[in-house]
């Protein structure tokens, strides 16, 4: 279980997050929404370890291990995983190659993938996903479009295959079509890896029609303000974050 206990975050002195309470089960889908500028990326950040962000109380537990001051690779080796809202471009980084080594970092030395088996391993994933084999051969997010970007960003959680994946804003700037591409791939992959725990960050309804979360979350003002489940959605629709 990924808990969060009494949260308070700040940066550069300004506090963001305060009293956060949450606990992710393995297998669970959770949404988090909230208006711009509420804190929702802040959270997924401080759950990941960034270094911009300071924990000034509570803890991060995932399954039972303090990782509250974990540093990021740390928290990745055990079992937890962020798709950033905007990905980075890394010009020269072959995505297969970074895929390989980030796959074999969580590996132990006598089992980690040499690089023909891991494409052979790379090019089934591509495949689950429905996605060309060509995407091998660019470099790490070069010369995307918002669209593959996020593509890529649900390939490495497919690779990597964590036990928690917080997904922050990734239907955030992807057109209709992309939308329904990229979380039609993400559910083949909970229908996959079915005791995935999950965070999924966002302030859009229209991911409601590919995912259904067992429980929804709402952020205003640095605080987890309501808790409940597509009741919530209903309401936001109506009234808005009021």
């Amino acid at each position: 279980m990924l808990e969060i206990s009494d949260l308070q975050v700040e940066i550069e002195g300004k506090k963001i997050l305060d009293d956060i309470f949450l606990e992710i089960k393995p297998g669970e889908i959770h949404v988090l929404m909230g208006p711009n500028g509420s804190g929702k990326s802040t959270l997924a950040k401080a759950l990941m370890g960034h270094p911009d962000i300071g924990v000034k109380r509570g803890k991060i537990i995932l399954d039972g291990e303090d990782i509250t001051k974990s540093p990021p690779d740390e928290r990745a080796k055990k079992g937890l995983f962020l798709a950033f809202q905007y990905p980075v471009e890394v010009p020269g980084v072959n995505l297969a190659n970074f895929l390989r080594i980030a796959r074999n970092s969580l590996l132990p030395k006598e089992k980690r993938i040499p690089v023909f088996k891991f494409r052979e391993l790379l090019r089934k994933k591509l495949a689950f996903l429905d996605l060309e084999e060509n995407f091998m051969e660019r470099n790490l997010n070069e010369g995307f479009s918002g669209g593959e970007k996020k593509k890529t960003e649900i390939l490495q959680l497919l690779v990597l295959t964590p036990k928690y994946a917080i997904l922050d804003e990734t239907d955030s700037g992807l057109d209709i079509d992309s939308l329904k591409t990229v979380f039609e791939s993400f559910n083949k992959i909970l229908k996959n890896e079915k005791k995935m725990g999950v965070l999924i960050i966002t302030h859009y309804k229209k991911i409601f029609d590919y995912i259904k979360p067992d429980f929804v979350h709402v952020l205003k003002n640095g605080v987890i303000c309501e808790n409940g489940k597509m009741d919530i959605v209903k309401k936001i629709e109506k009234q808005g974050y009021r």
